[in-house]
C-alpha cells in the first residue's frame, strides 16, 4: 500500500471549491467527451458541459486518493460513478498533468502536482518537513527551496528565506524547467535514460541565460557528474546572478519525487563555497525521502 502524507493534510472535500475547479480547467485536466457525458449543471459559471466534466474529474481524483490504494481502473470508475472508458480517459489526462501517477500493475495513486496543490491550498505539511528545511537554512544561512517533480517541470511548494539582505524572485507555486535548475537536474539525473531523452526531445532545452545547457551532449555530461556527486549546481543557468545547489528527493522505488536546494547570489557566495553545502544538502534530501 502506498500512502502520501503530504496529500493527507488537506480534506479531500476541498476539491469542490471553485478555485480548485478553476485550477483543473487551467491545467487541462477536464476532459469533455461526448454530449451524454458532458451534460450537467453549472457549478463554476462555465458551460454545463465543462461543469459536468469538472465534477467527473474531481470524483476520479477523490477515488484515486481514497484509502486502500493504489487503485485499479475498475475500482476508480466504480467509486467515481463514471463509465470505465471515461475514467481511463480522465486518468490519462491526470497522469499527463502530474495530478495522478500510474503505479505498477496499472494501478493509480496521487501524483506530485496534487500534493503541491494541497500544500498551496492548506499550507500544511507532514511532521518533520519544516524541521528539515529549517535546519538546512540555519546551517547555510541561505534560502532553501523544496519542489516536487511533474512531467517537464518542478513546482516549488516551500521556500524559506535566508539570512542575506536579498530576496530571490522565486515563489511557492512557481513552475520551473528541469534542465535549468539545480533541483531539476538532480531529478533528471535519477530518471531512466529513455525518459530523459524523451524530455529533452519534448522541451528542446530552451535557454534562459547564456549559461543554460542547451545541447543534449552538455546536459548528459553534467547529469553523469550529478549522479557521481549526489548534487547539482545551477550556476546562473536559470537566472542571472543566482547560484544554487540542489539534490533530488527519492521515493521508495528510487524514482525522484522532487528535490531540495540552497539558493544564493553569485556576488556573495562563490561556487566553491556553495559546493561546501553539499553534505548538509544530501543529508536533508535523505531525511525528506520518507516524508514525501
Amino acid at each position: 500500500m502506498e500512502s502520501s502524507p503530504l496529500f493527507h493534510v488537506v480534506e479531500l472535500r476541498i476539491v469542490w471549491r471553485n478555485d480548485v475547479v478553476q485550477t483543473l480547467h487551467t491545467a487541462g485536466v477536464v476532459v469533455p467527451s461526448n454530449a451524454e457525458e458532458s451534460s450537467g449543471s453549472v457549478r463554476t459559471g462555465r458551460s454545463s458541459a465543462a461543469g459536468s466534466a469538472a465534477e467527473k474529474s474531481l470524483r476520479v481524483l477523490e477515488a484515486v486518493a481514497a484509502p486502500g490504494g493504489p487503485h485499479r481502473l475498475t475500482d476508480v470508475a466504480a467509486a467515481a460513478a463514471v463509465p470505465k472508458s471515461s475514467a481511463f480517459r480522465i486518468l490519462a489526462s491526470l497522469v499527463d498533468q502530474g495530478f495522478v501517477r500510474q503505479a505498477p500493475e496499472s494501478r493509480y495513486v496521487v501524483g506530485p502536482r496534487l500534493r503541491a496543490l494541497s500544500a498551496l491550498v492548506d499550507g500544511g505539511e507532514p511532521a518533520g518537513v519544516g524541521r528539515v528545511l529549517d535546519e538546512l537554512r540555519r546551517t547555510t544561512g541561505q534560502t532553501v527551496h523544496l519542489a516536487l517533480h511533474s512531467g517537464e517541470t518542478i513546482t516549488y511548494i516551500r521556500k524559506l528565506e535566508g539570512d542575506q539582505p536579498f530576496r530571490t524572485a522565486s515563489r511557492v507555486g512557481m513552475r520551473m524547467p528541469l534542465h535549468t535548475t539545480a533541483i531539476g537536474k538532480g531529478v533528471l539525473a535519477h530518471l531512466p535514460a529513455g525518459e530523459v531523452t524523451g524530455l529533452v526531445a519534448a522541451t528542446g532545452l530552451p535557454g534562459r541565460t547564456p549559461n543554460t545547457l542547451t545541447t543534449p551532449q552538455a546536459l548528459y555530461a553534467q547529469l553523469a557528474a550529478v549522479r557521481s556527486l549526489g548534487y547539482a549546481i545551477d550556476d546562473e543557468e536559470n537566472e542571472p546572478t543566482i547560484r544554487c545547489i540542489g539534490a533530488a528527493v527519492l521515493g521508495p522505488s528510487g524514482r525522484p519525487v522532487g528535490g531540495i536546494s540552497v539558493t544564493t547570489v553569485t556576488f556573495l557566495v562563490s561556487r566553491e563555497e556553495i559546493e561546501s553545502y553539499a553534505p548538509a544538502l544530501r543529508a536533508a534530501a535523505e531525511a525528506l525521502a520518507p516524508l514525501l
